[in-house]
């Protein structure tokens, strides 16, 4: 299968950065180093290439009933310019993705799913579509760098209007100080006159540090870019996939695939707040009799000493027998020890349970900590 590539691929591999396969893209992994770059971020700010990432508008008059059947959380608590972290769940209450949302005003709602699952999540909107609701597929079009870390509103706020005042998990347009006119999906969403580059400021990411995820018409990808590396000077460290994961998972953020692959409900992942029971949605029946059933494994955080590395597909063991697997496992560069997010039996999910990890045929004591890690 031919890779795609996102509009920034010429950046990369002129920057330095080792190209691998992921999700169907060709992205970098790395460019100065996994470790350096995750501390870059941490520390200082770093700069992100997620045009890989899926981009869906859901408009019309039904769109906010329409997708309060869809999502988990509860669109109708965003008020225009916020944002939601929701589920997607099938009939049976399986996670089909997890998303953020953004009510972009006038009936118009963008929704971001991953990249891998971003075909499945066309697929099943699509199938329970309503009547005044069009669903439209702009991924092609949208291009998406995200800065994140202690400086990057300061480094953001040099290269536009005013950002600073965008609050955590709202969104809102501002243009580029730049002579271009390209503005912001203009044939589909409302057009507030701006000149110059219009981007779509969302206070997101998947760090867990603060920052942005900058949306931009795939025609002004490059002047996003450059005016981006151009401000950031040496305090903007360009980062790859690779301090993307290890970052994530310092904070307990999920891994689309990893940490759930379609076989897992929202109840056995959490966060407990992504699902809201004052709304009717798809899957809310399965979830209710599972809630009561409690006879089910729940994702939980555990570490493990510097020496030993927890990683994927590991078993987690209780006095010597096995009873889950490790989902997500790594060194945390800030930590020095071993990390690790894995599914156990419910009655021993509680904070300080003490469980094993078997490390490469060594039993490796653990216990459950809460998240996040860093």
């Amino acid at each position: 299968m031919e890779l795609k590539r996102t509009p920034f691929f010429d950046k990369h591999v002129k920057s330095g950065g080792r190209m691998v396969p992921f999700a169907g893209w060709e992205m970098p992994v790395q460019y100065t180093g996994i470790i350096e770059e995750h501390k870059a971020v941490r520390t200082s700010a770093g700069l992100f290439d997620v045009s890989h990432m899926g981009d869906l508008i859901v408009r019309g008059a039904g769109a906010e009933e329409f997708l309060e059947n869809i999502l988990t959380n509860n669109i109708a608590l965003a008020v225009p310019g916020k944002g939601i972290y929701s589920h997607i769940l099938n009939d049976d209450g399986k996670i089909i993705d997890d998303t953020i949302v953004y009510n972009l005003g006038s009936d118009n709602y963008l929704l971001v799913p991953n990249a891998s699952t971003k075909d499945a999540v066309l697929e099943w909107l699509r199938s329970n579509i309503r009547d005044g609701v069009d669903v439209i597929d702009v991924s092609s079009r949208i291009a998406c760098l995200a800065i994140q870390g202690p400086k990057a509103v300061e480094i953001a706020q040099r290269i536009t209007d005013d950002v600073a005042g965008i609050k955590r998990f709202n969104a809102a347009y501002a243009s580029l100080d730049d002579e271009a006119a390209c503005g912001f999906l203009p044939d589909i969403l409302p057009s507030d006159d701006r000149k110059g580059v219009t981007c779509l400021f969302a206070r997101t990411g998947y760090t867990g540090e603060d920052g942005f995820e900058i949306l931009v018409e795939e025609c002004a990808a490059g002047t996003l870019w450059d005016a981006l590396v151009r401000e950031g000077g040496n305090g903007l460290t360009l980062a790859g996939l690779g301090c993307r994961d290890t970052l994530r998972l310092e904070k307990g953020m999920l891994l689309s695939g990893t940490d759930f692959n379609g076989e897992q409900t929202s109840l056995q992942t959490g966060p407990p707040w992504v699902v809201k029971f004052d709304h009717g949605f798809i899957g809310r029946g399965a979830l209710e009799k599972q809630r009561e059933r409690e006879d089910h494994e729940v994702l939980v955080a555990m570490t493990t000493d510097g020496r030993n590395i927890p990683r994927h597909g590991y078993a987690i063991c209780k006095n010597g027998k096995k009873i889950g697997t490790v989902t997500s496992g790594t060194m945390s560069p800030m930590l020095g020890r071993g990390i690790a997010l894995g599914y156990v039996p419910l009655h021993l999910s509680s904070v300080g349970t003490e469980l094993e990890i078997d490390v490469r045929g060594r039993s490796v004591k653990t216990s459950v900590v809460k998240l996040p890690f860093v």
